[in-house]
């Protein structure tokens, strides 16, 4: 089942402009259903994945399902992501059902997804007292990895110039809005709610032990011998080779991964073959400033 989109007609699919909701910008179809989205009924067991855009999201969908599902492929196989996961702030061409939509229909307990930096979580989320897992990327990574991905997504922005995109970036004029606010505001976040908060680099350096921490979180013991099958399974590498974790299933008028493949890269450090000396450095100051008394760090390579 692929959610309707055999029906949609390639034509109409058009790049999207920004719009403001509560001073962020998100893409126009978002802010048109807003009101569904802030009023999104959560359960007391639902599970919500939050990251700032291209920051391993989809790595810790599977790395979560796999430790729901005891380290099974085969059940983890039984979907594409976006299908066992929903993505609540994804408001998709008529007639895909949005992300909303498809968690509504979803017997518990729920897994779903979301870009949404934390003060436009749906309040809902906090009455029932949810757990939540957020992944945190460094900014230089970040901007490189969503910068490409505008190339591939055909529902997002033109993204310009790597320059132009950048200064937008910078200056949180993207989709989702700031990555500084979005990583700082759930880095607070953790102090007043059950909020699991990691680091890509981590996860990249020492998964066994970053899985771990998420099996603890969900209250699951996990045997070493399948905290390592899961590792396995987790790789960037057999994630890019696996199509119900690569988004092959989304048609190239939506996602045209011969532009950019959705898993590109997944490596730290690849700032390097984008950022000139100044605009590493200027990103460096800013992230002194923005960050700045907040405890938090992040690592440009390992």
């Amino acid at each position: 089942m692929e959610l309707g989109l055999e029906a949609l007609d390639p034509d109409s699919i058009e790049r999207s402009l920004l719009v403001e909701v509560e001073h962020v910008p998100v893409v126009s179809s978002l802010a048109e259903e807003w009101g569904n989205v802030w009023g999104f009924k959560a359960r007391p067991d639902d599970l919500l994945i939050c990251t700032y855009p291209k920051a391993g999201t989809t790595w810790m969908q599977e790395i979560v399902d796999m430790v729901q599902h005891g380290g099974d492929p085969q059940t983890c196989a039984r979907a594409p992501t976006h299908e066992r996961m929903p993505f609540i702030d994804m408001i998709p061409p008529k007639p895909i059902p949005s992300g909303v939509d498809q968690a509504v229909g979803m017997p518990s307990p729920r897994t779903l997804k979301t870009h949404l930096p934390v003060q436009l979580i749906p309040p809902s989320f906090w009455e029932q007292k949810c757990k939540i897992i957020y992944v945190a990327r460094n900014a230089k990574d970040n901007a490189v990895s969503y910068f490409h991905f505008h190339h591939s997504g055909k529902l997002l922005p033109e993204p310009g110039t790597w320059d132009q995109f950048l200064h937008n970036f910078i200056a949180g004029k993207v989709a989702w809005g700031s990555w500084f606010d979005h990583v700082r505001g759930w880095w607070e976040a953790k102090d007043r709610h059950p909020i699991l908060y990691l680091f890509y680099e981590g996860l990249k350096e020492t998964p066994a032990r970053e899985i771990q921490k998420v099996a603890q979180f969900l209250g699951v013991t996990l045997p070493e011998p399948l905290v390592n099958q899961i590792v396995q399974h987790t790789t960037f590498e057999s994630m890019k080779e696996n199509p119900m974790t690569n988004y092959s299933t989304v048609p190239s008028f939506i996602l045209d991964q011969s532009v950019s493949h959705f898993m590109r890269k997944g490596t730290v450090g690849d700032w390097k073959d984008h950022f000139t000396v100044a605009q590493s450095e200027w990103l460096d100051e800013v992230c002194a400033r923005k960050l700045g008394g907040s405890g938090l760090t992040f690592r440009t390579q390992i």
